[in-house]
């Protein structure tokens, strides 16, 4: 059996594409004529075998994004869903997903949804995503849900493009500042031990830490190291478990100054990806749950599941959200209008949009503020180091006169 790709004209006129598997060319032919239609083109398709696991990491979400836009794009264009993922998998730069588009392309010729064939690959597609997909196919709506999650999906992309790009200079600056004083603490310093020593207990008591300070990183830097090591270790552990994740999330969105903008950025994704799901056809139990999910905060997962509850009981929304108290007010007003006018996506979209603006904003207050605070640690640690050596110096000069 071979899969053929072919073009035909409708007894009405109109041209319509497909495929079909039939033992050779003669054979598809007489199915196409038997139903009526007449055939423009016909020649064998050809599928590059690949598999995920064999060549290509794991795509990024940039990939993952172009991905769904690709697809929204062209069933938005009329294409049928598996032409579209025919497209889609030659058009894809990355392997892993060009495999997972033809796997799926098999998966849907042999009468699978398209959302159930993704669903087959969870390391790459998560449940937000499969759900959406299942409730827009569902609702006749494929073309404009898939176009929603390609909004989202890009959205996310863009933030961490600006989180990544307003760090870079404040981690190199930070690398070079911990290099500086790793230098001076291991090489400068103990060079000058011996002069020091020469001076006996008469040293200044800023020169006495520096000393001893440098003697227990030189004598003891396995130990050091090792000692960091298990502390990444042990806190990657805790932060692992429910306890530790819910304590970290927690103090995150308490910490002075970053708390903030994580609590605008998490109010934000979890806002878009709530709009989404409704606007895809999803009951809003289930909604509420994979918003809560998505959010990527234990507290709010655990306020999600409280409103969920709540909602199941017959209360609204908005009345919900408030009592929760994670919420902030302009997200339970607008929750609120939307549920009155019945256009509950498009406020959640105006509330996600607008803590969008916030969160670039705060982000770029915090770059200005860590930069200087950064050169004024170096500084304060370049002159420590300074005074401690000049100053014995400085002593020795007065008892030689």
């Amino acid at each position: 059996m071979g899969t053929f790709a072919y073009t035909a004209l409708e007894p009405s006129g109109k041209r319509k594409t497909g495929f079909l598997d039939a033992a050779n060319v003669e054979v598809a032919k007489a199915q196409i004529l038997a139903e009526g239609r007449f055939v423009l083109e016909i020649k064998e398709h050809r599928v590059a075998v690949k598999r995920a696991n064999s060549k290509g990491g794991k795509p990024n979400r940039a990939e993952l994004a172009l991905f769904t836009r690709r697809m929204a794009d062209l069933a938005d264009a009329g294409l049928p869903l598996d032409r579209v993922l025919q497209v889609v998998s030659e058009q894809s730069e990355s392997a892993v997903l060009t495999d997972i588009a033809e796997q799926a392309l098999d998966d849907v010729r042999s009468g699978l949804p398209v959302s159930e064939a993704l669903g087959k690959h969870p390391k790459y597609f998560p449940t937000v995503f499969i759900q959406t997909l299942r409730a827009g196919e569902a609702s006749g709506q494929f073309p404009q849900v898939a176009s929603r999650l390609a909004d989202f999906q890009e959205k996310e992309v863009a933030r961490r493009s600006l989180v990544v790009s307003a760090m870079v200079y404040p981690i190199i600056l930070a690398t070079v500042a911990v290099g500086v004083v790793i230098f001076l603490l291991t090489f400068v310093v103990p060079r000058l031990s011996g002069i020091f020593a020469d001076l006996g207990s008469d040293l200044p008591v800023t020169t006495q830490i520096l000393l001893a300070t440098t003697g227990f990183l030189t004598n003891n830097w396995a130990l050091v190291i090792g000692g960091i090591v298990a502390f990444v270790v042990a806190f990657r552990a805790w932060v692992m478990t429910d306890a530790g994740a819910r304590t970290k999330d927690q103090f995150l969105l308490k910490a002075p100054v970053i708390g903030p903008v994580i609590q605008k950025a998490t109010v934000s994704r979890f806002a878009r990806v709530l709009g989404t799901l409704v606007y895809g056809g999803v009951p809003i139990l289930e909604a509420l749950s994979l918003a809560g999910q998505a959010a990527g905060n234990r507290v709010f997962l655990e306020k999600s599941r409280m409103v969920e509850e709540e909602v199941k009981e017959g209360r609204s929304i908005a009345d919900s959200m408030r009592d929760a108290g994670a919420f902030p007010p302009v997200l339970t007003h607008m929750v609120a209008i939307g549920e009155e006018t019945g256009d509950l996506p498009k406020m959640l979209g105006r509330v996600s949009d607008s803590l969008d603006f916030e969160v670039d904003n705060g982000t770029k207050r915090l770059t200005a503020l860590v930069e200087p605070l950064i050169v004024l640690f170096m500084g304060a640690f370049v002159g420590f180091v300074v005074l401690s050596v000049a100053l014995p110096i400085f002593a020795a000069q007065d008892l030689a006169k």
